[in-house]
């Protein structure tokens, strides 16, 4: 039972992460900052114990796309939930399975088959009912947290089939790839919302979100071991169905909190994302 505890525990640490990234918010620290900051740990940390990483990244172009790709995803994801209704923004975020069909014809030569025009009209479907306007609304209803994640989830797809194309690289450099992406794409969305004054400078030092920022870092690098340990013991479907309970976790914590609401069209329509998402797991075994 330890590796799919394993695999639960990182599902359920990105499904609350919005929590503590609104907290920190609430101290003073945009979530891009506070991402740029994180994974500057997790970088410094990985280049301590593989520094060789740094020059096979250099030396590959295709890991500068997973830079570029990790790197929007977790910018947009952290950003979104903490400004947005969580349970939309983590739903939107799953428009993964449509997102992966299309990259993976040009990036993997992968036939559009009939199961995979399944799962798009499902995640399609769902899509449309979830940012539907409602009466009177007009393009306006599309928020920022809308976009961010929808983005994110474009990104994640594409992280995921450059995981797969770039296999053969060895795992330092294609975490390296990940962190640093998550540092430099944070960072530089955070300089031009600084330089636009839509939000406010670096953070200065100070001992509450010194101390939180620390903790999360610690977080996340062991979530990132537990999904490690429990995707390399378990098939790859029962990992992709195991981690769609972050949507679960997202999903009751933010209700709970008043982060987020679900109403009935939300509701149907995050279930045939959802719906999308499974069979997209399920294929995979």
């Amino acid at each position: 039972m330890l590796a799919p505890l394993a695999l639960v525990f990182n599902a359920f640490t990105w499904g609350v992460s919005w929590w503590p990234f609104r907290r920190l918010e609430a101290a003073g620290l945009h979530p891009l900052w506070l991402t740029a900051i994180t994974f500057a740990v997790a970088v410094a940390g990985l280049l301590l114990v593989r520094p060789k990483a740094l020059g096979e990244v250099a030396r590959t172009p295709a890991l500068w796309v997973l830079v570029l790709a990790a790197g929007t995803t977790n910018a947009c994801f952290n950003w979104g939930v903490t400004v947005g209704d969580v349970v939309r923004v983590v739903l939107l975020f799953y428009l993964m399975p449509l997102w992966a069909v299309l990259l993976a014809r040009p990036l993997l030569g992968e036939r559009i088959h009939a199961g995979a025009v399944l799962r798009i009209a499902l995640a399609l479907g769902g899509a449309v009912i979830v940012l539907w306007p409602k009466s009177g609304a007009g393009f306006s209803a599309f928020s920022l947290p809308d976009v961010l994640g929808v983005v994110g989830g474009f990104s994640f797809a594409l992280n995921n089939v450059m995981l797969r194309r770039e296999a053969k690289r060895s795992e330092p450099a294609r975490a390296l790839a990940m962190f640093g992406g998550g540092m430099l794409i944070a960072l530089l969305l955070a300089l031009a919302q600084w330089r636009s004054g839509a939000i406010g400078g670096p953070p200065l030092p100070a001992g509450g979100w010194i101390a939180g920022t620390a903790a999360l870092a610690a977080w996340f690098v062991a979530s990132n071991l537990a999904l490690q340990y429990g995707a390399a013991r378990l098939p790859a479907a029962t990992t992709a169905v195991i981690m769609l309970t972050e949507v679960v976790f997202a999903s009751a914590s933010a209700l709970l909190l008043g982060a987020g609401e679900l109403d009935a069209r939300t509701a149907i329509g995050g279930s045939l994302i959802l719906a999308a998402a499974a069979l997209a797991a399920l294929r995979r075994g």
